[in-house]
């Protein structure tokens, strides 16, 4: 049966979301290798922390500019691009020996990833759907990010049990060179309505600089990629070293689960699993509600259930039940911010102006890792780290609140 041009499943939907999944996929697997590759070189926690810190950096500096190459010469172009650097820093990874050599590769990841993810994908996303279907586009495509997180973390603990870190990163570097297979599929929408189109990307830049709205997105972006990618880096380690054990004869143990590194993985799988549902749940919710204030809610949602966790004791049922609480609201916040960012500003540059505003989150990436691993180093645990994440997301829940959730005016005077 064919596609009609009102379905929601179009085919820039389909290849959009399978190119994500495996870039998740991927992505969503380094804080399983924190322990493998520190045992190895005998590394300080800090050094390969800071590695996965530095990817995201590139991430969040590669978006917008991921963004505007996608706007200027077509997004397959720019998919090729991502893909083919995200290959390449895996590659290369897979040879270092020193701290300094994995440190400057994960800068070729993180614009792989700015390549292959949010940025890219979801402007071509939302420009190919329709004013009714964007919003739950959006969170489908969102969602297929949660879905590689699933299969990666548990994926990348399977492959280390029976061979080295290093064949693990050239497995997964032929894995997304393999997606370009799809991109013949993903036909270019057009770019916009004729209204977007007499802005140019400076004016369109310029009103949205000088908008406070846009300032307050920037900011409260920020607290989600601090408490997504110290979760993503550090949890599995955190759940390794800290929870209580795993009784033989047990639920878990039944299912598999036998050690508290094998939980760790499955904690992240379980955190992508459950977002899966949220953020079809936000992306429904998108169309008929208010975005900032959804978007309020979800991160006040999330200072809750962090500050509930870190205050009692880590057992293996605290973890399964933090896991699925904070993975309904994971990546609830993308398909939110960037369609309020569509809403305001228009769909012509959105790949641009929501690249922008990821920069914040990666910025937000960038210390939770990093912290993460330096806090551990000096005091021995995350308490530190866990803590700031809280205070992060009380602070976006509130600068929410005052955005101006309406179109902006058209031109710049």
């Amino acid at each position: 049966m064919s596609l009609s041009k009102t379905s929601i499943f179009t085919p820039v939907l389909i290849v959009g979301c399978l190119v994500i999944l495996i870039s998740f996929a991927v992505r969503a697997s380094f804080g399983v290798f924190q322990i493998p590759i520190a045992a190895e070189f005998g590394w300080l926690r800090a050094e390969f922390s800071l590695a996965i810190a530095i990817q995201n950096l590139a991430w969040g500096i590669g978006q917008p500019i991921f963004g505007a190459i996608a706007e200027k010469i077509g997004d397959r172009k720019a998919i090729i691009m991502g893909a083919v650097t995200y290959a390449a820093g895996l590659v290369l990874s897979s040879f270092a020996v020193t701290p300094e050599a994995h440190q400057m590769y994960e800068v070729l990841v993180g614009f792989g990833v700015a390549g292959t993810g949010f940025g890219v994908i979801l402007a071509v996303v939302g420009r190919a759907s329709s004013d009714e279907n964007r919003s739950m586009s959006l969170a489908i495509a969102t969602a297929a990010g949660s879905a590689g997180q699933v299969f990666g973390a548990p994926a990348a603990e399977w492959l280390l049990s029976f061979m080295p870190w290093q064949n693990v990163f050239l497995v997964f570097a032929a894995l997304i060179l393999g997606s370009l297979l799809m991109l013949p599929f993903m036909r270019a929408p057009a770019q916009a309505n004729k209204a977007d189109l007499e802005e140019s990307m400076g004016q369109i830049l310029k009103k949205a600089f000088q908008d406070p709205s846009y300032a307050m997105i920037f900011l409260g972006f920020f607290s989600c990629g601090y408490q997504l990618a110290f979760v993503t880096a550090h949890f599995p380690a955190f759940v390794t070293e800290m929870c209580g054990p795993i009784l033989p004869g047990g639920a878990l143990h039944s299912i598999g689960i036998t050690s508290t590194s094998r939980l760790g993985a499955v904690a992240i799988s379980l955190i992508g699993l459950a977002n899966i549902a949220g953020t079809l749940t936000a992306g429904y919710l998108g169309k008929r509600y208010s975005k900032k204030y959804l978007l309020a809610g979800i991160y006040l949602g999330r200072t809750l259930i962090a500050a509930a966790f870190i205050m009692t004791p880590m057992t293996p049922t605290t973890v399964i039940l933090f896991s699925v609480a904070m993975g309904s609201l994971w990546l609830a916040t993308v398909p939110l911010t960037s369609g309020l960012i569509a809403h305001i500003y228009g769909l012509r540059y959105m790949g641009t102006l929501y690249g922008i505003v990821f920069f914040s989150h990666q910025l937000g990436s960038f210390l939770g890792v990093w912290l993460g691993g330096r806090m551990y180093d000096i005091y021995g645990d995350y308490t530190i780290v866990w803590w700031v994440g809280v205070g992060v997301g009380a602070f976006s829940a509130i600068v929410h609140l005052p955005v101006r959730e309406s179109p902006a005016p058209l031109k710049v005077a």
